[in-house]
């Protein structure tokens, strides 16, 4: 198998919004850890599932596609020779190239099948070939999903072997490991894409606090109105 960080990336940080968001708004609502790490990890394992399985489909669909356009491409060029030659000469015409050197480039192009094919997948109709599997793909986004999605949970599961009852501190400890891991996340982005660390890091991290308060609030805004409700019955 081979590890692809950019889809790590991507289910990393999708596993620590969602979890913290679900952390949050369970927190908000005043349930039970016991609450908290029923939903957590059925989150983990069944969105992280979802979201590998939907990385599966759309890689291997990609691929298809591809693979489909590049046939239609060695179809016109074994049987519209003359047009396909012509509109490498219009690609390279724009770019600037006339004369004997674009008649030259036209000539080498064309000379190789397989260089001409490429030519026109990339430059006629936008298609580079990715060599990803689907299948590392998708597990790279389950991985991610999973190891970074956890450490919300990580101060639920050690508070609830001690004690049942929620502790206010485990949610600080919760909020404070997410908000590393966000950063974290986000500082190994930038060096994939080669970009500010620390400015990639407080904006992975801003996204994910945002995600997390909204759940806290609506979470806490039901469990109001719940109360309220029950108090008037």
């Amino acid at each position: 198998m081979k590890w692809h960080f950019d889809d790590f990336i991507y289910g990393s940080i999708d596993g620590a919004v969602t979890t913290f968001a679900i952390v949050a708004g369970v927190v908000g609502a005043g349930l039970s850890p016991g609450i908290i790490l029923i939903l957590g990890f059925a989150n983990l394992f069944a969105d992280g599932f979802a979201m590998a399985a939907a990385n599966f489909q759309a890689s291997k669909a990609r691929n298809e596609f591809i693979q489909m356009k590049r046939k239609q491409e060695e179809w016109e060029i074994d049987n519209l020779e003359d047009e396909e030659r012509e509109e490498i000469r219009d690609i390279y015409r724009k770019k600037g190239f006339k004369d004997e050197l674009l008649e030259e480039i036209v000539r080498i192009i064309t000379s190789r099948r397989k260089v001409w094919v490429d030519t026109m997948m990339k430059e006629e109709l936008g298609l580079i070939e990715d060599e990803k599997k689907p299948v590392d793909s998708s597990v790279s986004t389950f991985v991610g999903f999973n190891v970074i999605g956890i450490i919300p949970l990580i101060p639920f599961i050690i508070f609830f072997t001690i004690d049942s009852n929620l502790n206010s501190d485990t949610f600080l400890y919760s909020t404070v490991s997410v908000a590393i891991a966000f950063f974290i996340v986000g500082m190994i982005k930038a060096k994939i894409v080669k970009k500010s660390k620390i400015r990639s890091g407080i904006y992975t991290l801003i996204i994910g606090g945002i995600a997390a308060t909204v759940a806290y609030m609506v979470g806490y805004g039901l469990n109001f109105l719940v109360l309220n409700e029950n108090s008037n019955v």
